[in-house]
């Protein structure tokens, strides 16, 4: 069992929750937060989309929780400048006790060009210096007593050549067992490789496959993701036809010992930790599926 004084690197050895939290008020997300550490997962990981800032709300979090730790999965590098970003990851990390991960990215086109009107045309580069000038940031208050850990959302061969060069580790998103294999033999040995994992509690095929199509139509015009499926052997029509073959590789499905199987592959495969997302069988977003929660438990 872990608790808030177990180093962060270890800690992770336990399952963690990737989860959207945008729909809860701020009462119901601490709720939530509360009955994830009671369950014994290690991390909840937060996105940011087009709602909280995820660093506020963790902040708000870590102050109504104890022993769960928080993570970006992940926190855009185009929304804030490097000074601020280490500022922002060194307060969490002090003012939490060691309970804060910074997971950043480059988040998509879409959502910078597009969206925010900023340039992307060279996000490896970008992540390359971004990375740099936070190396080089000034920070005066006190210091956090250990420094956060801090990983990038990282796919293709050169975003995880960078993981391993200059930060902690990669946090790969809407990938197989077959990526996290090829994304030890990138990172080495020492990194930290952690994978989320959409799964759906059903014996269901139809129910588990609907699942997976209302979570895939928020991703899957995305380059990013389609262009590491493609990677991974999947074809633009299986993608778009939603192949039982390709729906099959990217959510995991079926009973309890059927899920954990698959987190159990990505934990031979070389993941440090696995952070599933439970998707509800109905199809039905921003509605935790509790019961797979409590299944799949630590």
């Amino acid at each position: 069992m872990t608790t808030a004084s177990t180093p962060f690197r270890d800690r992770l050895a336990t399952t963690g929750i990737w989860s959207f939290t945008e729909t809860m008020s701020a009462a119901d997300a601490a709720a939530f937060a509360q009955r994830i550490e009671q369950l014994g997962y290690s991390t909840l990981w937060l996105p940011e989309t087009l709602g909280r800032d995820p660093m506020a709300h963790i902040a708000w979090l870590t102050s109504q929780t104890s022993t769960l730790s928080f993570a970006t999965g992940i926190a855009s590098i185009f929304h804030r400048h490097p000074g601020f970003m280490k500022q922002s990851a060194d307060t969490l990390a002090e003012q939490s006790g060691d309970r804060f991960l910074l997971g950043m990215g480059v988040s998509h086109r879409p959502m910078v060009a597009d969206l925010r009107g900023l340039d992307y045309s060279k996000p490896l580069t970008t992540m390359r210096e971004y990375l740099a000038a936070m190396d080089q940031a000034m920070y005066v208050a006190p210091p956090p007593a250990v420094a956060p850990l801090r990983v990038i959302a990282a796919l293709g061969p050169k975003m995880l050549e960078l993981a391993a060069e200059s930060t902690d580790g990669a946090h790969p998103y809407w990938t197989t067992p077959d990526h996290t294999a090829t994304a030890r033999g990138i990172l080495g040995p020492d990194k930290l490789l952690c994978v989320e994992q959409k799964v759906v509690l059903t014996t269901d095929q139809s129910a588990a496959h609907l699942a997976a199509d209302v979570a895939l139509k928020m991703y899957d015009t995305l380059p990013n993701y389609r262009n590491n499926w493609k990677r991974l052997g999947f074809t633009d029509d299986e993608i778009d036809q939603r192949a039982p073959r390709f729906v099959d590789a990217v959510v995991a499905w079926g009973d309890r010992d059927a899920i954990q199987a698959r987190i159990d592959e990505h934990y031979e495969a070389g993941a440090s930790h696995v952070c599933i997302q439970p998707l509800h069988p109905d199809g039905s977003t921003g509605v935790p599926h509790w019961e797979a929660f409590e299944a799949l438990a630590p």
